[in-house]
């Protein structure tokens, strides 16, 4: 005991115990190994577990074995269980796998021969529209969504005598136009690969474009099943809608076929214009073909447009949540109390407006010709420089204007209190001046002569005083005008004047 404790209080196996080993437990699990090892290999299935059970009932199942294959589209998803008679029916129960599943209660079953006419069989299963209810394990199906084999006997009992004498005329007739050489009205019409050759020749050249097609046949087949798993369901369901709604209007399809046949009778009347357009087909299929591949390369940047663009729309939602507020702003400012009252007062003063721009025309075009003359005649005039010998200023003229008035305005200061004024003292010896003509218009000095003394001799004035008045034209616009010359012969000559 002592030995027994100390080997549960250590957790070890003393080696005197290994030794002491029952044979009998030993045999026991090697038994059970084995019928495990012998069970998976016959059985291949779980013990206490089953997969899908599917029945179906049959008029006839005789032909049809256990382990017989259960397929889908040629594809093994199942196998047949068991065979039992019930009543007049055969039931044959299957065990489908999960890739063979769902079934849906309009699914068919039919029993086929694996080699023509007779030889093994196997069952085809269809598991029955998407739009149909999904049956659970254990459902059967009816007799009615069944059908047998065909029989050997049962061919030979449907070719009577007339069917066989029919297919004789039939093979014979058949054989006769494979083998036939054509005329030569129909040789003309033929495609020039083919021209002189009877219709199996014909024929068998057709297989040499056998592998193309057959590519582009499996591409067209992988396309129609789409891109995810249920797209080829979901296009069988919509067909069966579409089916379904024109089995409601059996009148109108009963009235469109006729028409049908008339088109195609029209069409065909018209065999030679349609003969030209399908020649013209391969030209017009190529510029497709371009066409496509151009729309094919510009996809890469549709892409990636659209890839930039999906944190701008995933912002949508917010950006349209900040401007919720923003717009109440708006729609408040166009109320007739804001905005709105504004473009009513100025909806009313728009006609004012328009008049008053009308009315401008004419003062817009006076500005204009002023604005002329002062670009043209009045700032030249103004900035000309006058030459005038030693008391030349090398100024501006209109500088020198400003300069007279300022030193005018120095020497007209007193201290009288009685304004500006300036005094010209006249002495009594000297020179005497004696003045042109006065030309005061409205004077009552006009045209008389003014007489003053000067100590010294004049100098006179500079430009020289012309004999006669420059010539004034007032319908000649003023930026036509010719600019004065300051400093023309006038301004280089003799000062004018003189004393007597």
């Amino acid at each position: 005991m002592s030995r027994l404790r100390l080997w549960r209080r250590q957790d070890r196996v003393p080696v005197v115990e290994l030794q002491r080993a029952n044979p009998l437990r030993a045999g026991i699990v090697l038994i059970v190994i084995i019928a495990i090892a012998v069970y998976f290999s016959f059985s291949k299935h779980i013990p206490f577990k089953h997969g899908f059970v599917l029945k179906a009932q049959f008029a006839s199942a005789i032909n049809i074995q256990p382990k017989s294959p259960v397929r889908i589209a040629g594809v093994n998803v199942g196998q047949v269980t068991s065979i039992k008679r019930e009543g007049n029916t055969g039931v044959v129960n299957m065990e489908i796998e999960s890739r063979g599943q769902p079934i849906h209660s309009d699914a068919t079953v039919k029993i086929r021969p694996r080699l023509f006419l007779e030889g093994n069989w196997f069952v085809e299963l269809q598991p029955g529209s998407p739009s149909a209810s999904t049956v659970s394990s254990g459902y059967t199906i009816p007799v009615a969504q069944t059908s047998d084999p065909v029989q050997l006997d049962q061919v030979l009992d449907a070719l009577t005598t007339d069917t066989r004498a029919n297919l004789q005329s039939f093979l014979i007739n058949y054989g006769e136009a494979l083998t036939r050489k054509p005329e030569a009205p129909e040789n003309a019409e033929q495609e020039p690969e083919v021209r002189g050759l009877n219709a199996a020749q014909a024929l068998n050249r057709t297989y040499a474009r056998g592998p193309k097609s057959l590519r582009g046949g499996a591409v067209d087949t992988q396309a129609v099943t789409g891109t995810e798993p249920d797209d080829l369901s979901k296009l069988v369901a919509s067909i069966n809608k579409v089916a379904s709604a024109l089995n409601v209007h059996e009148q109108d399809l009963s009235e469109l076929f006729p028409n049908y046949n008339s088109f195609f009778s029209s069409l065909a009347s018209q065999s030679t214009s349609l003969t030209r357009l399908v020649a013209e087909l391969p030209g017009t299929l190529l510029s497709v073909q371009q066409g496509l591949a151009g729309l094919d390369e510009s996809f890469p940047p549709t892409r990636a447009f659209a890839h930039d663009i999906l944190p701008g729309v995933r912002n949508t939602n917010r950006t349209v949540a900040a401007a919720l507020p923003w717009i109440e702003q708006v729609k408040a400012s166009l109320s007739p109390a804001e905005l709105g009252g504004v473009a009513k007062g100025l909806e009313e003063a728009v006609p004012s407006l328009a008049r008053l721009t009308s009315e401008q025309t004419t003062l817009y075009d006076q500005t204009e010709l002023f604005n002329k003359c002062m670009t043209n005649v009045i700032y030249p005039a103004g900035n000309a420089k006058l030459q005038d010998g030693s008391s030349t200023t090398g100024v501006e003229d209109y500088r020198e204007f400003w300069y007279s008035l300022v030193g005018l305005a120095s020497i007209g200061q007193n201290f009288t209190g009685n304004g500006p004024s300036v005094s010209a003292l006249v002495g009594n010896s000297g020179e005497v001046l004696r003045s042109q003509p006065t030309s005061q218009v409205g004077s009552k000095i006009k045209g008389a002569e003014l007489l003053g003394r000067s100590p010294l001799p004049p100098l006179g004035t500079r430009p020289a005083f012309p004999a006669e008045e420059p010539p004034y034209e007032p319908l000649v616009p003023c930026y036509k005008q010719a600019l004065p010359n300051f400093n023309g012969p006038l301004s280089q000559g003799p000062a004018d004047g003189g004393g007597k």
